[in-house]
C-alpha cells in the first residue's frame, strides 16, 4: 500500500527521532542494563511524558492530545530504533486504549489524566503459560474478587495499574491492592517483567467482555509491530553502513554479490513490513472492520522481518557482532522477546488464515 504521514504525524515522528537520538540513544539503554535496573528508567519516562507522548491517544477532555494511532505508532517506531526502555507501549498504547474503549466514566476520569501526565504505568496481563494463548484462562472472579495467575507480564514489575485479561473479559486491578503479589523477572532483553498472582484481589470489570480483550490485544500487537519495525530498520541501516566500509580481500565487503543479495532481501522485507504496520495503524484510526486481520498480518510480518534482520546484523558484522561491546547483541535479544510477545509469527499466520476463512 501507499501510505503518507500527514504534516502533524510527520512532525511528531521527526521530533521523536531527534529526542531518541539525543536523549535515549542505545548507550543509555546499555548503561541501564549494566547498572542492572531491569528496565527501570523513570527519568526517561518523565521526559517522554513531558514531550506529550503518554497522552497521544488520550482525548483532550482528559488531558491528552487525541492524535490517533498512526501518530503513536510513528513514535513507537523511533523508540524501537534506539531500544529505549519505557512503558510507552504498555501504558500509552495498551492502557489508554483499554480505558478508552472499555472503561466507565469514573474509570476514565480516574486513570486517563494520570496516564496522559505520565503519572501512572499500566501493564497488560494475558498469558498463564509458556506460550501465548489468550483464550486459555483459569482466572476466577467471585464477588468482585479475582484469583489466578498470569505469567510474563511486560512492565508488570513497575506497573501501578494492571489490565487483567480473562476468558470472559478484562478487569482493572491496582498493582498495590491486597491479594496481588508479583515476582520480578530478569529478562534477556533487560526490559524486565513479572509473574503475577491474584488471591481474592479486588477487581473492577471493563465493559465489552471478550470482544474488548481481543481489541486490546490487537492494539498491543500493532503497537509492538511498530516498535519492531523501527528496531529492524535501525539494524539494517547500521549493517548497510558496515558493508560500505569494511574491507576484505582488498575491497569493501558490500561489493560481494552474495552479501548484496542478502541486503536486498532485508530491504524488501522491511518495505513490506512497513506497509503492513502502517496499514494496521490506519485501520485503528479509521475504525475498520478488519482490524484483527491487520493486527495479525502486521505482527507476523514484523516478527519474521526482525528475526531475519537481527540475525544478519550479527552475522554480517562477523566476529565483532558476537561481542557484548557491539550493539548487535542488544538488538538480537530484544528481537527474540518481541517476536514471542502477544503471539509469534506462527500464531498470527494461523490466526490470519482462520480470520480469512481458511
Amino acid at each position: 500500500m501507499t501510505f503518507t504521514l500527514n504534516e502533524e504525524q510527520r512532525l511528531l515522528k521527526d521530533a521523536a527521532r531527534d529526542f531518541c537520538r539525543e536523549q535515549a540513544p542505545v548507550t543509555r539503554f546499555r548503561k541501564m542494563r549494566d547498572e542492572k535496573k531491569n528496565g527501570r528508567d523513570p527519568d526517561l519516562w518523565r521526559e517522554m511524558a513531558q514531550m506529550g507522548w503518554a497522552g497521544i491517544l488520550v482525548p483532550e477532555d482528559y488531558g491528552g492530545a487525541g492524535l490517533g494511532y498512526v501518530g503513536l505508532g510513528a513514535v513507537l517506531e523511533e523508540t524501537g530504533r534506539t531500544l529505549a526502555a519505557s512503558p510507552l507501549l504498555s501504558t500509552a498504547m495498551i492502557g489508554a486504549s483499554a480505558l478508552m474503549h472499555g472503561g466507565s466514566d469514573e474509570q476514565k476520569a480516574e486513570w486517563l489524566p494520570r496516564i496522559a501526565a505520565g503519572q501512572a504505568i499500566v501493564a497488560l496481563a494475558v498469558d498463564e503459560g509458556a506460550h501465548h494463548a489468550p483464550g486459555a484462562s483459569a482466572l476466577a472472579l467471585n464477588g468482585g474478587k479475582l484469583s489466578g495467575k498470569k505469567t510474563y507480564v511486560a512492565d508488570g514489575h513497575i506497573a501501578d495499574l494492571l489490565i487483567v485479561a480473562g476468558a470472559e473479559g478484562a478487569y482493572l486491578v491496582r498493582a498495590d491492592a491486597d491479594g496481588v503479589s508479583r515476582k520480578e523477572l530478569i529478562t534477556v532483553d533487560s526490559r524486565g517483567a513479572a509473574d503475577l498472582t491474584f488471591a481474592n484481589a479486588e477487581a473492577a470489570p471493563l465493559g465489552g467482555g471478550g470482544k474488548l480483550v481481543e481489541g486490546i490485544l490487537d492494539r498491543a500487537r500493532i503497537g509492538l509491530a511498530a516498535e519492531m519495525l523501527g528496531q529492524a530498520q535501525q539494524a539494517f541501516e547500521v549493517t548497510g553502513e558496515y558493508l560500505k566500509t569494511r574491507k576484505q580481500f582488498g575491497q569493501v565487503i558490500g561489493g560481494f554479490q552474495a552479501l548484496q543479495h542478502r541486503a536486498a532481501k532485508m530491504f524488501t522485507d522491511l518495505e513490506l513490513t512497513r506497509s503492513c504496520v502502517y496499514a494496521a495503524l490506519d485501520a485503528l484510526d479509521q475504525g475498520a472492520d478488519d482490524i484483527a486481520e491487520w493486527a495479525s498480518l502486521a505482527k507476523a510480518r514484523a516478527s519474521e522481518t526482525l528475526h531475519l534482520v537481527s540475525n544478519e546484523f550479527v552475522q554480517m558484522h562477523g566476529g565483532i557482532g558476537m561481542t557484548d561491546e557491539h550493539d548487535a547483541g542488544l538488538y538480537l535479544k530484544r528481537a527474540r522477546v518481541a517476536e514471542g510477545l502477544y503471539g509469534g509469527a506462527a500464531f498470527h499466520r494461523d490466526r490470519y488464515a482462520r480470520l480469512c476463512g481458511y
